[in-house]
């Protein structure tokens, strides 16, 4: 049985941001917090492809050590999302989404995972992650994400879905949107109100905020020279957090600040590169490493 499951997207990304463009590269939410968590735990992969899906993406991600028991290929093309950044790398630009054979998906867990501990419901239609959640016996820890199409389009059954998560992850754009407030703070509380355990708040080149029931953590982002494409980091930090708590099986507040930092690890090597690029390459070595320089960083 695998560690961790990872529900959501796979796609066919074109990008550019000013340091070049990347055409027809793998990505997808399930995708990037898949290989960031392989670094630290066993993962079975849960989304949709079209007859398209080229087969050297399927290979690399086997390759990872990525179960694909949870691929479904279905008639039509895959998922597609084109966008570009511009020197603020903090806001993705999109030029076209295709749904594609995302618009059909109906996702059945194997067997297999319907025990899985550790669940991440990445950014997809929260009416799909209830199936999901659905399905699942008695998880330890379920966390889930969400973007501000869904908070507009679908915020009832977005909400319903909250209540029965034990970790949020959102971005500060889409935590100000839910609550209509400018204050992270109060934006954090309220979610916590709503049912999870612990709320993460993602704010890109400015690290990340978590509350818990009684304490907030102030996380920051490792300082990076070379920042090619941030597509995916927020996925990559989701996969290294839940990858690390499935690793070491303990979900208490100080073993989740630790996952912050290495989920922020993980991110900040994503975005050197194109799509997966900079993933494919790193060890875990490499990201221990990174890490203990994020504690000289932030060590006062």
């Amino acid at each position: 049985m695998v560690d961790v499951i990872m529900v959501g997207t796979v796609a066919l990304d074109t990008v550019r941001t000013p340091f070049g463009l990347a055409e027809e590269t793998l990505g997808g939410s399930a995708v990037y917090a898949s290989v960031a968590a392989s670094l630290f735990a066993s993962v079975g992969l849960v989304g949709v492809v079209g007859k398209d899906f080229p087969q050297k993406h399927v290979d690399f991600l086997r390759a990872k050590g990525v179960d694909m028991a949870g691929l479904e290929t279905l008639d039509g093309e895959t998922f597609r999302w084109k966008g570009y950044y511009e020197y603020d790398m903090n806001q993705a630009h999109t030029q076209d989404t295709q749904l594609n054979v995302l618009s059909r998906f109906d996702p059945v867990l194997p067997p297999e995972y319907r025990d899985c501990k550790y669940v991440f419901l990445a950014n997809t239609d929260p009416e799909i992650q209830m199936r999901v959640y659905e399905q699942i016996n008695k998880p330890k820890l379920v966390m889930m994400d969400t973007m501000n199409f869904w908070i507009e389009s679908k915020k009832e059954a977005l909400s319903r879905m909250i209540e029965k998560v034990d970790v949020m992850l959102t971005n500060d754009a889409e935590a100000r949107q839910f609550f209509d407030t400018p204050s992270l703070v109060k934006a954090g509380k309220a979610f916590l109100e709503m049912g999870p355990k612990a709320v993460i708040i993602k704010k890109g080149e400015h690290g990340a905020l978590m509350f818990t029931e009684d304490q907030c953590f102030s996380a920051p982002a490792y300082p990076l020279e070379k920042l090619t494409d941030p597509t995916g980091a927020g996925d990559s930090f989701a996969g290294g957090f839940i990858g690390w708590l499935a690793r070491t099986d303990d979900i208490s507040p100080r073993n989740m600040r630790k996952a912050v930092i290495f989920g922020s690890t993980i991110a900040s090597y994503n975005a050197e590169a194109f799509s997966l690029d900079k993933l494919k390459t790193i060890s875990r070595d490499d990201v221990f490493n990174r890490y203990m320089r994020f504690q000289d960083i932030a060590s006062f």
